[in-house]
């Protein structure tokens, strides 16, 4: 076995993808790009499969499609979201904005919309596993004052990617982290939704609607020490907290 070979089968067993998608065409269209990529992938195509699939395999990362015949997905997102740690990529052919607002509100990490670019969503796929990957290695590692932002009780690991309150892990998602960390280096200062919404990296760029911000905020807010994240009308957020 050569080490092109070796390297391919390491790839293969390192991270678990599901595809749920009802519709076989895109499902088999899935499944066979993200098996070529190096992925271990199962499919299925409904809400009992993926279940079933959870309760017997460790899963890394779920691409969920929104319309399912037997669940509706968002409420399936956030089932999911309460008792499992795993990354949630929303799959949906909607253009309406409010499902993914919701989508997020729920718990999910990131949404991308049909017709799907597969070159596209593979990025977004690697990028939400190596911070999976990177909050995974956190419990394992001493944390580096030098890289972190404190604020109340409250540490912000930005090369980790991870928050702790009292040396207990606080999880966030992509979208929150991000948010989160434009706070803590402007401590004090108001920050708009506008600028907020510029702040979200690898967030889809087309029909851009301000109350994802608000959704992220109500979601920071229920992680963090409510007060910490102050609404200033007509204006934006801020932090009202010294950070260090």
């Amino acid at each position: 076995m050569n080490r092109y070979e070796q390297k391919e089968i390491k790839q293969m067993t390192s991270h678990h993808i599901v595809i749920v998608e009802d519709e076989l065409v895109t499902q088999t269209r899935l499944q066979a790009y993200f098996e070529q990529e190096g992925y271990q992938v199962s499919v299925t195509d409904s809400g009992t499969g993926l279940r079933d699939i959870m309760e017997q395999q460790h899963v890394d990362l779920i691409l969920l499609d929104i319309n399912l015949p037997d669940e509706n997905g968002l409420m399936l997102t956030r089932a999911l979201r309460e008792r499992f740690t795993v990354g949630i990529i929303l799959v949906t052919g909607r253009s309406d904005q409010i499902d993914r607002i919701v989508g997020l509100e729920m718990g999910a990490d990131d949404y991308v919309t049909k017709p799907l670019e597969l070159r596209e969503l593979v990025v977004r796929v690697k990028n939400l596993l190596w911070r999976i990957d990177l909050a995974n290695q956190v419990q394992s590692q001493p944390i580096s004052q030098e890289n972190c932002y404190q604020f109340a009780d409250y540490c912000l690991n930005v090369s980790m990617h991870t928050l702790e309150c009292n040396g207990e892990a606080i999880k966030l998602t992509r979208a929150e982290y991000e948010i989160l960390v434009a706070f803590v280096t402007n401590p004090r200062e108001i920050l708009s939704r506008e600028r907020l919404l510029r702040r979200l990296s690898a967030r889809r760029v087309d029909n851009p609607d301000l109350r994802t911000i608000d959704v992220l905020i109500r979601r920071l807010r229920h992680k963090l020490n409510g007060d910490l994240l102050v609404t200033q009308h007509g204006e934006g957020y801020f932090l009202a907290a010294d950070v260090y």
